[in-house]
């Protein structure tokens, strides 16, 4: 396994805790996180900042990580991001594409359909 993927295992492991210092600690101090749908937070306080807004509501974090690749200093995952939000279950299928500089997350693209997320957060 290579360092990428696991830094990439660890960050995906992490979420289970919500501990935003602990999420935004992985990004490089310039990384880059982009929801596709919406635009891109820059900068690691952002993304802490980011982070903390969306997730605020949610409890019982699992994401299952399904399938992982690596291509140098870029991973793919496929994952189904699993929690609590406001009370209801969310199960929503992603893939994700990271690239990494020097151990830390430079940039992070999730690609996932919203109404999906949003149907099930009601």
């Amino acid at each position: 396994m290579s360092t990428n993927e696991q830094i990439v295992r660890n960050f995906v492991s992490a979420w289970s805790r919500l501990d935003i210092d602990e999420l935004a600690d992985f990004f490089t101090q310039d990384g880059i996180y982009h929801n596709m749908m919406f635009d891109a937070v820059e900068g690691r306080d952002n993304i802490r900042e980011f982070i903390k807004g969306f997730a605020g509501n949610w409890s019982e974090p699992d994401w299952e990580l399904l399938n992982i690749a690596v291509n140098g200093q870029t991973v793919f995952t496929e994952r189904v991001d699993r929690m609590m939000v406001n009370g209801k279950l969310v199960a929503l299928p992603v893939c994700g594409v990271f690239e990494l500089r020097d151990g830390k997350i430079a940039a992070w693209r999730d690609y996932f359909d919203l109404a999906t997320y949003m149907n099930a957060a009601g």
